[in-house]
C-alpha cells in the first residue's frame, strides 16, 4: 500500500521522514552550494533499498516532484527540490571491498573520500573525482573525470553494475549481462533513468602516488598551456596532470609575501612507481620556474582530500563546462585574457585531460557522448560572501563565453549549472536519441526531472 502522507511514509520507512515541522529540518534542507535555498516537503533518509523503492512510490502516486541527494555537491542544486520529496542517501554509506576480485560495492550515500579510505586499505583506488566530498552516485552517473581517468577510463568505465530503483518503484540489477540498455543509460545519462543505490566499481593497484601543486607566474600562462597542449599527447598514461589558475593561499610552501597573489599553476599526480615521481615532474620544473610547489609521494585518499578548504559545505558557487578537442593558440589566448582575472581564492579554470584510456572506449559503447573530445574544462567561482555573487557569476560566464568558439557545442553534464537547460542535447552528444528512447522506456511521466534532464 502507497503512503498518502509523510505520517503514512514514516510507517513503511526505516530511515527518517523529516518534514519542516521537524527540528533538524533546516540542517536537512541544505546541500553544498550556499546559493541554493529550496523548501522540500518531506526529506527521507533512507536507510535502506527498501526506503527508496517506498519513497519513489509516494512521489509518484502524490504526484510529487522528486530530488536524488548523494554527495549533495550538484551546483544546480539537484540534490533538492520546492514543495517535494527528497530521498538523502546521507545514511547509506557503506563500502565492501573484495580485493581478490579488485572490486567494491559501494551504497549511493558513499563519497570519494569515503571509497578512498576504504580501497586504500588494500593498495587499490578506482578513478573518482577532485574533492573527496564529491559523492560517487552523481559524479558517476555522469561520466567521472579525474586524476587516474588516463591510465583508468572515467568513473563510469570502471562501473561493473549497479542497483536501480526505477519509476515504477521496483529495484533492478543493471550489469553488461542483466538490463543491459539501463546499465548503458546510466554510464553517462546522469539521473535520468532511476535512483541507483549502490555501484559495483573495478579496482586499480594505487596506492602512493607522487602528486602536487606547482604555482608559476601568471605571466607564464601563454608558456605553461602550450607546454601542456604538447605534453598531454604523448605523456605516459600514469601521469594525470592539468592547468588551473590559483590565488594563492595562506599555506606554508607559498612564500608569506605572495599570500593572495594570482598564479598559473600545474596539479600533477603519478600513479606509476613513486621512486620515479621526481624524474616524471622534471619536464614541469623545466618548462619555467616554480615559485611555490608542494609536491611528492602522497597515500591517494590524501591528494582527494587537498583543495577540500577550497569548497567547504555552504559556499557559494556557480560553474560552466565546456568539451574541447584542441587546445588553439586561439583558445589559449582567451585564457591568458580572462583566467588571471578569477575573483577570488575559491574561484578557477581546470582544464582537465581526456585522452588515453578514455578513448579506448568506443563512442557509442557507453552513454557518455564525447569520446572525441581530449580536455573537459571548467570554470568555477565560489565565495561566502553573497555580495561576491554577481561579480563571480560574470566572470564564469565572460570566461565560458570567450572560449564558446573553440569549444564543443556540449559539456559535462557534472559542471551544468542550472541556466544550462538549452544545452542538454548537446551535452549528451551523439547518444542523445538512444537515451531519449530509453527515457521514454524506464521513465515515460519523468519522475527524475531533477538533473540535466532527457524530457521523454
Amino acid at each position: 500500500m502507497t503512503a498518502k502522507t509523510p505520517s503514512e511514509l514514516r510507517d513503511q520507512v526505516r530511515g527518517a521522514v523529516i518534514t519542516p515541522e521537524d527540528d533538524d529540518y533546516e540542517e536537512a534542507r541544505r546541500v553544498h552550494n550556499g546559493m541554493i535555498d529550496k523548501l522540500p516537503s518531506v526529506i527521507v533518509r533512507v536507510a535502506n533499498t527498501g526506503d527508496v523503492m517506498a519513497t519513489v512510490r509516494y512521489a509518484a502516486d502524490n504526484n510529487l516532484k522528486l530530488a536524488i541527494r548523494g554527495g549533495g555537491h550538484s551546483g544546480p542544486g539537484f540534490g533538492t527540490v520546492d514543495d517535494g520529496v527528497v530521498i538523502d542517501f546521507s545514511g547509506m554509506r557503506g563500502v565492501r571491498v573484495d580485493p581478490n576480485a579488485k572490486s567494491a560495492r559501494a551504497e549511493a550515500g558513499v563519497t570519494w573520500g569515503d571509497i578512498n579510505a576504504a580501497t586504500h586499505a588494500f593498495g587499490l583506488a578506482t578513478p573518482g573525482g577532485i574533492i573527496s566530498t564529491t559523492g560517487i552516485a552523481g559524479l558517476t552517473l555522469g561520466g567521472g573525470v579525474g586524476y587516474l581517468s588516463r591510465g583508468f577510463g572515467l568513473s563510469s568505465d570502471n562501473l561493473i553494475s549497479a542497483d536501480i530503483v526505477t519509476a515504477d518503484g521496483k529495484m533492478l540489477v543493471v550489469s553488461e549481462e542483466e538490463n543491459a540498455d539501463l546499465f548503458w543509460a546510466i554510464r553517462g545519462g546522469g539521473g535520468n533513468f532511476g535512483v541507483c543505490t549502490s555501484f559495483k566499481y573495478r579496482l586499480h593497484p594505487v596506492d602512493t602516488v607522487y602528486w602536487g601543486p606547482m604555482f608559476y607566474e601568471v605571466s607564464e600562462t601563454e608558456n605553461i598551456l602550450k607546454f601542456f597542449r604538447e605534453y598531454i599527447k604523448e605523456a605516459p598514461e600514469q601521469m594525470g596532470v592539468f592547468p588551473a589558475f590559483q590565488v594563492a593561499p595562506p599555506l606554508p610552501f607559498i612564500p608569506e609575501d605572495r599570500h593572495g597573489d594570482m598564479f598559473v599553476a600545474l596539479v600533477a599526480c603519478w600513479a606509476g612507481d613513486p621512486a620515479e615521481g621526481e624524474k616524471m615532474f622534471k619536464p614541469f620544473h623545466d618548462v619555467a620556474e616554480v615559485k611555490a610547489e608542494h609536491v611528492g609521494p602522497v597515500p591517494f585518499p590524501a591528494i582527494n582530500a587537498a583543495f577540500d578548504d577550497l569548497f567547504p559545505k555552504g559556499i557559494r558557487q556557480y560553474w560552466k563546462g565546456n568539451y574541447v578537442k584542441e587546445l588553439s593558440d586561439a583558445a589559449i589566448a582567451e585564457h591568458v585574457r580572462h583566467g588571471p582575472n578569477a575573483p577570488g581564492v575559491s574561484a578557477s579554470m581546470h582544464l582537465y585531460p581526456i585522452n588515453g584510456a578514455c578513448k579506448r572506449i568506443a563512442p557509442d559503447a557507453t552513454a557518455f557522448g564525447h569520446r572525441d573530445a581530449n580536455f573537459s574544462m571548467v570554470m568555477l567561482a565560489a565565495s561566502n560572501d553573497p555580495a561576491d555573487d554577481a561579480k563571480n557569476i560574470k566572470w564564469v560566464r565572460d570566461y565560458s563565453d570567450a572560449m564558446a568558439p573553440h569549444s564543443e557545442q556540449g559539456g559535462y553534464i557534472n559542471f551544468m549549472d542550472d541556466d544550462d537547460g538549452e544545452r542538454v542535447r548537446a551535452n549528451y552528444g551523439a547518444n542523445y536519441d538512444r537515451l531519449l528512447s530509453i527515457k521514454r522506456q524506464y521513465d515515460p511521466a519523468n519522475l527524475f526531472s531533477i538533473n540535466q534532464n532527457i524530457v521523454p
